[in-house]
């Protein structure tokens, strides 16, 4: 994974700044995205003017356009039935936030499963925690195992594994074991011989997929689609304008922890002293239940229905994700 030709370029913005902890060990890291996405933006735009389109607030039974305070927050648990949630109780049932990657256990790789697999994202180390770093990333190649942990991202709370890629360490987020749809449904065929499966189909196969092995190169693998829009889109701009747009802003730089001595805490970690890095905070009261407001289906409850499906914000900016290539409003070409 050293070669890093064909692949997007590295975003060095930080989502955020915290620590992977594990034992009495602390490595201060940021967390960065490994990923870009490539699907085009197709923005909904007046046919007459080119101006964007926006969104309204319907009300799905009256079809009347509703304000912004009229909308609430609701889920339905039976048919034509919703709970409304207020601001407050939502908060209260977040995660509590620790910017913090607790380790929990070491697994051999090949355990993960891929099809629990989610997001990357590139962990890089700060506040002088380049050795700690190096020494976890280089202690999980020679053992070939992969650290399980839980991490919270903008308020959701995710499982996640680290594993090493080239020089860094990757943080991918996994999905929750329930997530994961089982195959017993399917009508699958038997595994080994019961497949009913010849020795010489099988060597033939086998044969086949050695002539058409390879090695992976990211450079040969790109969105066709992708690129055949975005050159008819630059073809059509020549003769329009386009519209710019600022930059995002950096995130303030978070202070991390200082490293210490990192053999000791190696040390007091083997002889049984393990402790979370920081002790939890205990979880906020909950409310009690009777606190939500139960709505049917009726036409005082006509508010709690549109709730159920929020819609967007009423205005979409029409050169959303175009930083990199300014022609989204590109005028058509006469």
């Amino acid at each position: 994974m050293a070669d890093t030709k064909g692949m997007a370029k590295t975003s060095t913005r930080s989502l955020w700044k915290g620590a992977i902890t594990f034992g009495l060990v602390h490595i201060p890291i940021g967390l960065y995205s490994a990923t870009e996405e490539t699907d085009v933006d197709f923005d909904w735009l007046d046919r007459r003017t080119l101006d964007p389109v926006g969104y309204k607030r319907v009300n799905k039974r009256t079809g009347k356009e509703i304000d912004k305070e009229d909308v609430v927050k609701g889920v339905q648990y039976s048919k034509g039935e919703y709970v409304v949630l207020s601001p407050d109780e939502i908060a209260e049932a977040y995660p509590r936030t620790t910017q913090t990657i607790e380790i929990a256990a070491f697994m051999d790789i090949d355990e993960v499963p891929f099809v629990y697999l989610e997001k990357p994202y590139y962990t890089a180390p700060i506040n002088k925690g380049e050795k700690v770093y190096a020494l976890l990333r280089e202690a999980l190649k020679q053992t070939g195992k992969a650290a399980l942990a839980r991490v919270v991202i903008r308020s959701k709370q995710h499982l996640a594994v680290v594993l090493p890629c080239g020089p860094a360490l990757v943080l991918n987020l996994l999905r929750w074991g329930g997530e994961i749809r089982s195959w017993d449904g399917l009508n699958l065929p038997a595994e080994g011989k019961s497949a009913g499966i010849r020795d010489t189909e099988l060597t033939m196969a086998k044969h086949l997929i050695e002539e058409m092995s390879g090695h992976w190169h990211a450079d040969e693998l790109r969105d066709n689609f992708h690129d055949a829009i975005m050159k008819l889109v630059e073809a059509k701009a020549r003769a329009g304008e386009a519209a710019t747009v600022e930059p995002l802003e950096e995130e303030p730089q978070a202070q991390g922890a200082d490293v210490i001595d990192l053999t000791e805490l190696l040390r007091r970690s083997l002889r049984g002293g393990a402790k979370p890095a920081h002790a939890p905070a205990p979880a906020p009261a909950k409310k009690p239940a009777g606190s939500s407001r139960t709505a049917s289906h009726k036409p005082e409850a006509e508010r709690a229905v549109a709730a159920a499906t929020p819609r967007k914000s009423a205005t979409k900016t029409a050169a959303k994700k175009t930083a990199s290539t300014p022609t989204s409003r590109a005028r058509r070409a006469a």
